[in-house]
Formats: structure tokens, C-alpha cells, sequence
């Protein structure tokens, strides 16, 4: 939790990011992607100065466990001194003690935020699904959260000025914004009018222009000019089997021994690589999260 102190930007776990939203088409299947196509409502874990704090803080909780179908987990929620915005204690269940740091006392608005990451930490526990390492775990659990249509509020309690600031989550606000803007163009949702935030919009423009970069990168029928002039030059290098190896270019081009050259590249929706012969305009279709692309090979 960012506190007053300096807040990272850009990209710098963008690769985790992607892993992670990769396995979460893996381990869940598309069918139940699709079934978080609707986010969690504001008005559903509004939580107001007057409201009781544990009572509100416990009925919030509820509220993600409804949203991440935990029916038989139950989270019992307390505050206390501590470092980090909150922790979880991944027992066994169905019981879960949840922990928020004692700011929360005083800014009851994000609860619900703090709680999105916790509750999340049980549901890819119970699905056994984890990161090695804890910074990529949690980067794991803030991606999923997110995805599944909860992180808008990681998100929203970011707070930027002169004077202070404010963020939850190991994501920086800027892949929050990616990462939401990858849900909205799966599954058509704006989540721009849930923010109270100025910057926490900002970030998600910012995002979303990531996002939209990456359904404009060749062999993409979407690419621009450049990266199509680029993609052809490297693509007559590897017909006169001149190695060519750019890390900045996602597409990568392999021999397929005695049949035509194939281009593998991410698919723009899940990142799962996919591979396709070299032959000109083409349909290819992610046997993962099920995106038809638009080729030029």
C-alpha cells in the first residue's frame, strides 16, 4: 500500500500481467470467464462513513463472495495495525480471517478494494492456482481480481496530488487500467463511470491505448503500416533461412520441416501464442479463450 509515499507507473510487470491472464483462461475455461461478464456494482460495496464498521466491512465481504461464487466460504473481518493494506489467512475453510490495516477505519471507502484482493487470494487458493514467488503471486491475484470484475475498485482508490497519495494492489495504476480495459473489450463494459478517481481514470485511458496496441501488432490484419513493413522484411529473412530475432516484435517465425514456414505470435485477448502457416490473409481462431483473428500472414 502506497501511503503518502511515491506511486510506480507504466509497465514494468506487464509480462506477469499477460501470464496471468493467460492462466486464468487455463485453469477456468472460457464458459467461466464469461461468466464474471458482469462486474461487481457500485452500490453493492458503497460503504459509508455512517455505516457500522465491521458490520459494513463484513457485509462487503459477503458481497465478493457472492460476486467470486464462494458460497460455503465465510470471511470474518478485523482491523489492526500493519504494514500492508490487509492479509488473509489461507486455512482450510470455510471460515477465512481477513485483517485490514487500521487506515481503513478512517477510509471506509476503499474496504471494498482492500477486500477484492483478499477474497481473491481464497478463490485461486481453492482453485490451487499460484505464481511462484510472492511479488508474481500477488500480481497473479491483482490481474485476476481484476479480469473477474472486482479490481475496478483496486483501481479507484488510487489518489494522486501535490500533497499526497494512494494506492492498493502491486500493480501499477497504469496496468490496473490495462487489465481492465482487456475485460471491457472481451465483454463490452465501460467501467470509466464507476470511478471516483480522477487519476484512476487517467490511468485506465492510458490502458486501454495499451490494450488497443496490442490487436495492432502483425501478422494482425489491425497492424499499422510501420509494423507491416517491418513484419514483411523479417518475414523474407526467415524465407531465405536468415535467422532474425527482434525482442520487441511478439511474432516469431519456425520452420515446419518440409511443409511451409509458420508465424507464431500472442493472441491479442488471453496472450496464448499462436502458431499459423505463413500463406497470406487468414481466419485464425484461439483454441483458448475461442477469439477469431484477422491475418495477413
Amino acid at each position: 500500500m502506497a501511503n503518502g509515499g511515491p506511486v510506480e507507473h507504466g509497465y514494468p510487470h506487464l509480462e506477469t500481467v499477460r501470464a496471468a491472464i493467460t492462466a486464468l483462461y487455463k485453469r477456468l475455461s472460457y464458459d467461466t470467464i464469461h461468466s464474471f461478464s458482469a462486474s461487481v456494482a457500485p452500490a453493492d460495496v458503497a460503504f459509508c462513513d455512517t455505516d457500522d464498521l465491521h458490520l459494513g466491512a463484513q457485509r462487503v465481504a459477503r458481497e465478493l463472495v457472492r460476486h467470486y461464487r464462494l458460497p460455503d466460504a465465510r470471511m470474518i473481518v478485523g482491523f489492526r495495525e500493519m504494514t500492508h493494506a490487509a492479509n488473509v489467512e489461507l486455512a482450510a475453510g470455510p471460515e477465512y480471517f481477513v485483517e485490514l490495516n487500521d487506515r481503513f477505519r478512517s477510509h471506509r471507502r476503499d474496504i471494498g478494494a482492500a477486500l477484492a484482493h483478499e477474497v481473491m487470494h481464497v478463490y485461486l487458493h481453492r482453485l490451487d492456482l499460484s505464481f511462484p514467488g510472492t511479488r508474481d503471486n500477488e500480481i497473479l491475484t491483482d490481474t485476476a481480481a481484476t479480469y473477474l470484475g472486482a479490481g475496478w475498485l483496486l483501481l479507484d482508490a488510487f489518489r494522486e496530488d501535490a500533497a499526497s497519495s494512494q494506492k492498493l494492489g502491486y500493480l501499477t495504476p497504469e496496468e490496473f487500467g490495462y487489465v481492465l480495459a482487456k475485460r471491457a473489450l472481451v465483454f463490452g463494459e465501460d467501467p470509466s463511470v464507476w470511478f471516483t478517481s480522477p487519476q484512476a481514470y487517467e490511468a485506465y485511458t492510458r490502458g486501454m491505448s495499451m490494450a488497443r496496441r496490442d490487436e495492432q501488432q502483425p501478422p494482425l490484419t489491425a497492424a499499422g503500416w510501420a509494423g507491416r513493413r517491418r513484419y514483411a522484411r523479417d518475414r523474407r529473412h526467415a524465407q531465405d533461412h536468415t535467422p532474425v530475432s527482434h525482442p520487441e516484435t511478439p511474432y516469431t517465425f519456425t520452420p515446419d520441416g518440409r511443409g511451409p514456414l509458420r508465424v507464431s505470435f500472442p493472441c491479442p485477448t488471453c496472450h496464448q501464442r499462436i502458431r499459423v502457416p505463413v500463406k497470406g490473409r487468414m481466419r485464425a481462431r484461439c483454441g483458448l479463450c475461442r477469439t477469431v483473428l484477422e491475418c495477413d500472414t
